[in-house]
């Protein structure tokens, strides 16, 4: 991610959340159709605000996004957006995720503000989970 300084009416901000989130009890549930799927909504509702993803990684038991939103949005309000808006289209589309989850996430979720860490290091991180993960998955 290059330092990128954006403007809106009143502000100049460069800001960045690493979000990670998972499915319920960590079931590895997102792999094929609901892998493609999901990344297609959180590019939906990330263009339905503004926002621009820099890095979406979609594992079998977890979901690594670097984000880059308006500092207006607030990290939970960002996590929330796409979890909820996620979890209510692939439980409609895939019956499968209604009959072995009460609910598709899990209430928690990781947020972490680009700045601590470059950007560059999360961006590298989320690419490379492949790399680093066990088979049979592994911790976000």
């Amino acid at each position: 991610m290059d330092r990128q300084v954006r403007t809106s009416p009143g502000a100049a901000y460069d800001l960045g959340y690493h979000v990670v989130w998972c499915p319920k009890y960590r079931r590895p549930v997102l792999g094929g159709r609901v892998k493609t799927r999901l990344e297609e909504l959180i590019h939906a509702k990330a263009d339905e605000h503004g926002w621009q993803i820099v890095a979406l990684e979609v594992m079998a038991d977890h979901v690594s996004l670097s984000v880059r939103p308006h500092p207006k949005n607030s990290p939970s309000y960002v996590a929330n957006q796409f979890k909820g808006f996620t979890s209510r289209h692939l439980r409609a589309e895939f019956a499968h995720l209604r009959s072995q989850l009460p609910t598709l996430w899990s209430r928690s979720y990781f947020v972490a503000t680009v700045g601590a860490v470059s950007a560059e290091t999360v961006q590298r991180y989320i690419e490379t989970q492949y790399e680093r993960t066990p088979k049979g998955g592994g911790r976000a």
